[in-house]
């Protein structure tokens, strides 16, 4: 079993003391998104997680106890952008904070477990094409020789952040500025000693050096864990993301990073009132276990073909 950490919310930032109480404990519970009532748990020890994805804007929180994973095969997907806070309202400072956790991180668990996102590419009067080349290569350059990978993805309009994106006066690039954008992504990437993908793309930018990417990448934990493993596609996902299987134990409308562009929470005070109720002893993320939920053993076991 893959576990993702998570595409929901960022549990490493905000969540990492109930994280690694679930990893102590060895399962975790979590509610269907699609039907709150009906409840899976799910176990976390190392006979059966192949590998932990974590997702993030900063892991500085949990650093301090990576230790306690000594047991388990993990990566980071570390996004660091260019946005301020009129976008990123929850992320510290780029270039004096996040850049800094970045490369500890790197020195911490090597380098090839630490992928850089820049995403989503948000393209606006303030954020424009020019803004981001700029911006990606300044970080590009600070991060020189703590990355082999780069992932990059334009913002996807979802219904829960229609109205912001609307509001921030978001626009697409036409296909010839869009390719000749790609190219100039991907050429400070290669000089920077990085290999680039994109994240659940349409259009194909192959063509400008950038490949489809698998975020839970089969080739990449197949490499730390040191043998193949047998998995699908993630049928969860868009078609056009390239990912293999995973269980998320993430919860919805959670994150307190405040991402203007987010998919993930419809609503501040929706958000606040789940983190209202977070509590690090609880098996399930920002919330409790009632009589009235229907809580069944998810069936997990290894994908390693030994």
């Amino acid at each position: 079993m893959i576990v993702s950490v998570s595409r929901r919310t960022d549990i490493p930032n905000y969540y990492s003391d109930w994280f690694y109480r679930r990893i102590k404990e060895g399962f975790v519970c979590v509610r269907n998104p699609m039907n709150p009532k009906q409840v899976s748990r799910i176990a976390l020890t190392p006979d059966v997680v192949d590998c932990i994805v974590f997702w993030t804007k900063n892991p500085e929180p949990m650093m301090s106890r990576l230790d306690y994973l000594a047991a388990y095969p993990y990566y980071f997907q570390f996004t660091l952008t260019g946005y301020g806070a009129d976008i990123e309202p929850g992320v510290p400072h780029k270039k004096e904070k996040m850049i800094p956790v970045f490369q500890a991180l790197s020195d911490r668990i090597g380098r090839d477990r630490v992928i850089w996102r820049y995403d989503p590419i948000l393209l606006t009067n303030t954020y424009t094409p020019e803004y981001h080349l700029k911006a990606f290569g300044q970080i590009a350059a600070a991060l020189a020789g703590y990355t082999e990978k780069c992932v990059v993805s334009f913002v996807d309009e979802y219904a829960k952040n229609k109205k912001e994106l609307a509001a921030l006066g978001a626009y697409e690039l036409g296909g010839k500025e869009c390719l000749k954008f790609a190219e100039n992504l991907s050429k400070t990437a290669r000089q920077n000693g990085m290999e680039i993908a994109s994240c659940a793309e349409r259009i194909d930018l192959s063509a400008c050096g950038i490949k489809h990417n698998c975020c839970i990448d089969r080739e990449l934990i197949e490499r730390i864990i040191g043998c193949p493993i047998k998995a699908g596609k993630d049928k969860n996902q868009r078609g056009e993301c390239g990912c293999i299987e995973s269980v998320d134990i993430g919860t919805y409308h959670t994150c307190r990073n405040g991402c203007r562009y987010c998919y993930a929470n419809d609503s501040e005070k929706r958000v606040r009132n789940n983190c209202d109720k977070y509590d690090p002893a609880s098996p399930i993320l920002c919330g409790m276990i009632s009589d009235q939920d229907c809580v069944s053993e998810r069936k997990v076991k290894p994908l390693k073909m030994l």
